[in-house]
């Protein structure tokens, strides 16, 4: 790796995609009984409500503990085969065509292009393959034997998402004082300020009144696409068996936003 390489981190949700990928996931659950219809009510109005008014402290941190208290004892087989065909069918029409004009834009300038996003690393590595990114930066959890021990790892949110870019700058040369970052929400302030050149994307209320005083760039995407249409003419990058089999995981921690599960009937 050359010395003072330069690289764009995106933001996920409301960045790159125009909705909550934990709200696209949940009918399929709540379709296999692995969610209560009253969790799949509220988890549907969770997400209206991050999408009208975004994410403060508070609310991720409500959204963390639920992750924990749902995945703990779940079996990763469980949900494979619910969400190993859906993931990208689900995520496809609501991918922006802004977001993926600049991926494509910084990777022909040569600089790396890393997803960064609190989503699990299960699901937000199968969809970065797909936008052709370099790696990703995503929220861990632990799982002994199979199963989700309710721990988490590593949590991508606010200021260990700088901590992990810095990390990454350092281990693969990447000069940030001429590096991007995009996001939609001030709790992404500390990742902004990592870079040389941070991007108000779709901003929240908090965050365009900061980068309006810093004199940050602030832009607008407003065309929502289908993935599958651009892959079309490009060849789409080979996922490994095991990364495709990790996707099954995603179910587990993307409907973690939504209230305790209950099993029942349909």
């Amino acid at each position: 790796m050359a010395p003072d390489m330069e690289a764009a981190f995106f933001d996920l949700d409301k960045t790159i995609i125009s909705k909550s990928s934990s709200l696209a996931l949940s009918r399929p659950l709540y379709r296999a009984g692995m969610v209560s219809r009253s969790a799949l009510l509220k988890g549907i109005y969770a997400q209206l409500v991050y999408l009208l008014m975004g994410a403060d402290e508070k609310r991720m941190d409500r959204a963390k503990e639920a992750m924990v208290a749902l995945s703990k004892g779940w079996d990763q087989t469980a949900v494979e085969e619910i969400v190993r065909d859906v993931l990208i069918n689900l995520i496809d029409p609501y991918v922006y065509q802004e977001a993926l004009d600049l991926i494509a834009l910084h990777r022909a300038l040569g600089r790396e292009v890393f997803v960064v996003s609190s989503s699990p690393e299960e699901v937000v590595k199968p969809l970065a393959e797909h936008f052709g990114a370099t790696g990703v930066i995503a929220t861990r959890a632990e799982i002994v034997e199979g199963k989700y021990t309710g721990n988490l790892e590593f949590y991508a949110y606010a200021a260990n998402k700088a901590e992990a870019i810095v990390e990454i700058a350092e281990r693969r040369g990447l000069d940030l004082a001429r590096s991007y970052a995009y996001s939609d929400s001030a709790t992404d302030l500390p990742m902004l300020e990592a870079v040389g050149n941070p991007v108000a994307v779709n901003p929240d209320r908090d965050l365009r009144r900061e980068a309006e005083k810093r004199g940050w760039q602030i832009r607008y995407f407003r065309r929502p696409v289908r993935l599958r249409s651009r892959l079309q003419s490009v060849p789409r990058p080979t996922v490994p068996v095991a990364a495709v089999a990790a996707v099954a995981a995603a179910a587990v921690f993307v409907v973690w936003v939504i209230a305790r599960p209950r099993r029942r009937e349909d």
